[in-house]
Parts: structure tokens; C-alpha cells; sequence
């Protein structure tokens, strides 16, 4: 099994409980495993910044399939969740990145690993160094300077999601 690390955003309809929609799906994958989840954080959007406020959390995962079959499985949850993409960096049902997969380097047509704006994005780095494991955290494309810059980024509330999924801060 390989360790994974996805981040998830909404800012339509339901947020949190497409959320945990698409944890449930993820850990109900019969090649994946959700093993810790961040709590859930509301966020300014970025890029396109005509829409409603986002919910964004990160979960680490323990998975049999290769980064591309990683990629297939989310955006097919994506899918199932009424994702729709009409404008970049717009309003969605459902957003799910893969962040990191192990220490794997990848830059296809399809994917990039660790994912290219990961750094730059205090909307993904937050919840992601909420349950990062430490000997992991050399997987990261850069150093992380503390505090993180978190303009933006407003923690929403500890969840409350199911033991299984990991340590949350419920």
C-alpha cells in the first residue's frame, strides 16, 4: 500500500456533506483507505473570485492503485458528486486534488505530483500540515515557512466524521 494525500474543496449546495460524500466514497473504494482527515476550513476563493466562500479540508490515504488510477478514482467521485467544470477555479460541488503520493515525482498531461500550486496555496498547505505525518513532511516540493501565510483561510469547525477516517479534531 502507498500513502497519498488529497485536498478537497466545495462551494456549492451542502458543503460539508459533499464532503463527507466524497470521503465515504474514497474509504469505501475497495483500493483505498482513508486514514486521517483535517479539520474543515472556510476559504476565500482564489483565481476566480466572483463566488460563494469555500470549504476546504485534506485527508491522507492508504491505497494499492498507481497515482493515474488515484486520479481516475477521484474525478469519477467528482462526477457522481455533480461536478461540473464550466469555468476554471469556479463554483463546485466538488474539488478533489491529489496533493502528494509518497515521494513520487510525476508531471504528465494528466497529472502533476506533488501538485504544482501546493506551495503557493494556503488553502491547500493549511489542512494538509494539520495531519501530515512528520517523517513525510520531506515529501513537500519546498520548505514550509512557519507561520504558513493562512490570509483567507479561516478554520470552520473540527469534524465530527466517523472513527474510521483517521484522527480528525472532533
Amino acid at each position: 500500500m502507498s500513502v497519498a494525500y488529497l485536498g478537497m474543496g466545495s462551494n456549492i449546495g451542502d458543503r460539508a456533506g459533499l464532503l463527507l460524500q466524497a470521503v465515504e466514497r474514497l474509504n469505501g473504494s475497495p483500493s483505498v483507505r482513508v486514514t486521517a482527515v483535517s479539520p474543515l476550513y472556510e476559504t476565500d476563493p482564489v483565481g476566480y473570485e466572483d463566488q460563494p466562500p469555500f470549504l476546504n479540508m485534506a485527508c491522507r490515504i492508504e491505497t494499492s492503485l498507481s497515482p493515474e488510477q488515484l486520479l481516475e478514482t477521484t474525478l469519477g467521485i467528482e462526477r457522481e458528486l455533480g461536478r461540473e467544470r464550466v469555468v476554471r477555479w469556479g463554483p463546485r460541488t466538488i474539488d478533489i486534488d491529489v496533493l502528494l503520493y509518497e515521494d513520487t515525482e510525476l508531471n504528465t498531461e494528466a497529472l502533476t505530483v506533488p501538485h504544482p500550486r501546493l506551495m503557493e496555496r494556503a488553502f491547500v498547505l493549511v489542512p494538509l500540515l494539520d495531519i501530515l505525518e512528520i517523517n513525510e513532511r520531506d515529501w513537500l516540493p519546498g520548505p514550509v515557512s512557519e507561520p504558513v501565510g493562512a490570509a483567507g483561510v479561516r478554520r470552520w469547525t473540527s469534524n465530527n466524521w466517523p472513527a474510521e477516517f483517521g484522527r480528525s479534531e472532533s
